[in-house]
Order: C-alpha cells, then structure tokens, then sequence
C-alpha cells in the first residue's frame, strides 16, 4: 500500500508486534536521550541581564521583572509582528494557539509565559482579540529588547545582507524572526537569562506538530517550504 510517497507493507498481527517492539526500544532510548538534553538545558551557565527594558502592556508599562508578576521564572515567545504589520505571522500563530492550554498549567510550576512583539501595542491588540488568544502579550516598542535577543534587525543590517541568528551569522531573511528565551529571578530580585531558541528549536512547541508525527503520513509537507500549507486558525477553508 502506498502512505504518502512511500511503499508500507502489509502484515500480520504478529509482524506487526514485533516491528512496534523494535520501534519502542528506539522511541524509549530517544526519550532518555531527550532527557539528558533537557538537564543539560537546565545546568547551562546564566548570564545577569543588566540592561532595563520597559514593555508597554495591557495594564501600562512593565519592566521585565514585572512580566514574572511574581514568579521566579519567564518564558518569554518572541511573536513575529512588527511596527506597521496588519497580521502576525502565521507560523508564529500557529504556535501561539497552544499558549493558552500551557496557561492552565505553567503558573503552577512557578512559571510565567509571555508574548512580546516589537509593534506597538495598539497595532496587536485587534489581531490577538481577532485570534481569540487571552495569553499575555506586550510591546518592546522603544526598547532594544528584540534586538538584544536576536530577533529584530536593523536596516543597516538588510542592506548588509547580514544578521546574526540562531547563534550563527546568514543572510538577512526578514526585519522580524521568531524565537524563544527564558529568565530566572533569583530572590535578590536580579534576572538571569538561561536560554533561547530559535528557528527548528521551537518545534518542540508544537503541540499539532506532535499528533502529526503520530500518523501514516506524517506532516506531509512541502520540503522546500515545509509551513506553507499553515493557516492562520480562521482562515483554514470549512
């Protein structure tokens, strides 16, 4: 039988069985390689933020401490909208429509996640009440925020065809590209960053991604534009 681009053979129930074993023994030694990774992710140096951002959020405006709102750690998502933009990306719409179910949960392991866009808040806020999202999202307009952690680039840089991202320098792709990065703060009140992601390092993230990697045909996605068939969630046809 053929399941996407690929032959699958037929068999018995017991073929079968011993295929799935054979793939259990794989998929437990993926989850203890997975969960080395993850320790070594939570044994990484920190490095002291020592700058002061001010964001401007749906209460007014709020330092970077506020954003834990008391917490002692913040997953901040750096959401692709920039100043003029009529919608945000929908890659990065994609993703976000997962942050509310992780909201039921996150605050109970003392964590806070946050939404920040570099566009002024009132270029955001129709589209986040058009998504129906009640996550927390604010603005870094004004600051260098976006632009310290890798995710906003200057025109200087596009004309230069050159920007550093993904912890590697490539060739300029957009003014705003997405990313991820987490901050600790420790009982002194001092912030810590201890990580960001970026790029393919979000999939992860993707909830929808997961089940499609539960099934015969997979993503099945373009290779050479493997999001393109992704919708903003109200634009998917019926």
């Amino acid at each position: 039988m053929k399941v996407a681009d690929r032959q699958t053979e037929i068999v018995s129930e017991a073929e079968w069985l011993v295929a799935r074993k054979d793939l259990l023994t794989r998929e437990k030694d993926f989850s203890r390689q997975r969960d080395a990774l993850s320790a070594a992710r939570r044994e990484l140096p920190m490095v002291k933020v020592e700058k002061e951002y001010i964001f401007d959020g749906p209460d007014g405006k709020e330092t970077l401490a506020d954003l834990f709102e008391g917490r002692s750690q913040l997953i901040v998502y750096h959401f692709m909208f920039g100043p003029g933009w009529e919608e945000g990306c929908k890659s990065c719409s994609y993703l976000a429509d997962h942050f509310d179910g992780a909201n039921r949960h996150l605050p109970h392991r003392n964590v806070t996640l946050v939404v920040v866009s570099r566009a002024p808040l009132s270029e955001f806020a129709p589209y986040k009440k058009r998504m129906g999202w009640r996550f927390k999202w604010v603005s870094s307009h004004g600051s260098d925020f976006n632009f310290d952690y890798h995710v906003s680039f200057t025109k200087e840089e596009e004309k230069k065809n050159k920007v550093y991202y993904n912890y590697t320098m490539g060739e300029f792709m957009s003014d705003e590209l997405p990313g991820l990065s987490v901050f600790y703060k420790d009982e002194d009140g001092d912030i810590f960053h201890t990580y960001s992601t970026y790029a393919r390092g979000l999939d992860p993230l993707v909830g929808a991604y997961n089940f499609l990697d539960l099934v015969p045909k997979g993503r099945d996605e373009d290779p050479d534009s493997t999001m393109s068939w992704v919708r903003r969630h109200d634009q998917y046809e019926a």
